[in-house]
């Protein structure tokens, strides 16, 4: 059954797609900076591409995560959403202060930025990934406790599942560790032990909730398959989730001054992270292969399996691979960390938006389940194109962390930084071609909602 309220949804995911092709596009303009400094300076200099970059990202999968959450706690709840009307406006109060942070990174200098919006009576701008202004800041939150109110409301009112109280409790932690933004000790070592309150928890912890309870939702509504069987699932991998996510933030506490405890709490916890990825990708297969219906929206299929799949890859193995303290002592800091992160995040994040988009988006837009073949079979391609070219931008900033740790911190002769930086700009090079094509699979991805949009809906035979 479809509740009229879904339909908030809708610009939430619009929104999100926008400011995905503008995070996409400043990645572009990032990487190529890598190799060719003064591209675009002084107009854009790489600080500001880099935190345009990185707060797109953040924001367009909030974005997403909000849409979804708009859209399936209806279903779930089985009832309508408790404010409609609150949900569309603080729609355009998060969008209107994203364009405001974005505006305000490439028009003004970052320090008179501060001035502006009055920083120096709650110092909260400065750091990474948290550069917005503290008056934006508070947006967020003010969005957030809106957010929650309403989706919170809906529950109670509404039938109680596990899908739904796994989200908002997912939910309630991104809301609750963003307050940490507003914390910023003098003291550094203070300082970076709760800026990972933040950064860590959300991305290792609490996000991975949201995606558990989304990738949940999927599976109940394309293969049919019991709600208690994927509920137990659920249950076991939050659980393996929250134990290595909260403990294995101590992989991050390695080298900031903390106690030395932290090298073997974090190596040991956050060796265990890629357990609940694996039973993610287990469970995702496990379900899809006893499908009780062929569901003919075969797109969001394929992005389910590829969520489990490249979360696993990404966020599991590329993250183990420089996680043990005796290895992150030569590696952190290089472009390993930049591999893993690239395929952690687009494992993990961007593709159960796009897997949730790609599900709820026909059926928002008037159709009873799917799109028409020649939509499907053009978005399939565009998760090959996406996938496979996210695949080699890991694979090329791999090659060239290892290259970089080894002339850098392990050689007899180590060399310098920027000396180090002209001996792998190839890899670099090779990493801005399989950026475009990246792009060019997320323009097929748009595309395919325009195409064959006039034509009757798929059939469960549609194929790639």
């Amino acid at each position: 059954m479809q509740y009229q309220s879904q339909a908030v949804a809708k610009p939430y995911f619009i929104a999100a797609i926008v400011l995905f092709v503008a995070q996409i596009l400043f990645g572009l303009v990032m990487g190529l900076q890598y190799v060719w400094g003064d591209f675009l300076f002084p107009e854009i200099p790489f600080n500001v591409a880099r935190m345009v970059h990185t707060n797109t990202l953040i924001v367009w999968l909030l974005f997403g995560f909000m849409g979804a959450a708009y859209y399936l706690v209806p279903e779930e709840a089985e009832t309508e959403l408790h404010a409609p009307w609150l949900a569309r406006l603080m729609f355009w109060v998060f969008l209107v202060a994203a364009g405001l942070t974005v505006a305000g990174y490439l028009l003004v200098p970052y320090a008179t930025l501060a001035e502006l919006t009055m920083n120096d009576l709650l110092p909260t701008m400065g750091r990474e990934f948290l550069e917005q202004p503290t008056i934006i800041k508070i947006g967020i939150v003010i969005v957030a406790l809106a957010f929650l109110f309403n989706i919170g409301m809906t529950v109670l009112k509404g039938r109680k599942t596990v899908v739904s109280l796994v989200l908002l409790l997912g939910l309630l932690g991104l809301a609750v560790f963003f307050l940490f933004a507003f914390y910023v000790p003098d003291n550094l070592v203070l300082d970076k032990y709760y800026w990972w309150w933040v950064v860590h928890l959300w991305v290792e912890g609490v996000w991975e909730l949201i995606l558990g309870a989304i990738l949940a939702f999927v599976l109940i509504k394309i293969t049919g398959v019991d709600r208690e069987v994927i509920e137990k699932w659920l249950y076991v991998i939050i659980a393996m989730t929250l134990i290595t996510g909260i403990i294995g933030t101590g992989h991050h506490y390695y080298w900031i001054g903390t106690p030395h405890y932290w090298q073997w709490w974090g190596s040991i916890f956050s060796a265990m992270e890629p357990i609940p990825f694996f039973m993610m990708t287990v469970y995702a297969f496990n379900m899809v292969n006893r499908r009780r219906r062929n569901h003919p929206n075969k797109p969001a299929t394929l992005w389910a399996l590829g969520t489990a799949v490249m979360a696993f890859l990404g966020a599991g193995v590329w993250g183990f691979l420089h996680t043990l303290a005796p290895i992150n002592y030569y590696t952190h800091g290089t472009q390993i960390t930049a591999a893993h992160g690239h395929m952690a995040f687009y494992g993990a994040y961007v593709m159960i938006v796009l897997t949730i988009i790609s599900y709820a988006m026909p059926i928002l837009r008037g159709r009873t389940a799917a799109n028409s073949n020649k939509s499907q079979v053009l978005e399939m391609w565009s998760f090959w194109l996406m996938t496979v070219s996210m695949v080699f931008i890991t694979l090329f900033l791999t090659g060239a962390g290892i290259l970089q740790a080894y002339l850098q911190r392990v050689s007899d002769a180590p060399q310098s930084f920027m000396v180090v930086q002209d001996q792998i700009a190839l890899f670099y090079w090779l990493r801005e071609l399989a950026g475009v094509v990246f792009l060019i699979g997320l323009v097929v991805y748009i595309a395919s909602f325009f195409v064959g949009s006039s034509d009757p809906e798929a059939t469960v035979e549609a194929q790639v």
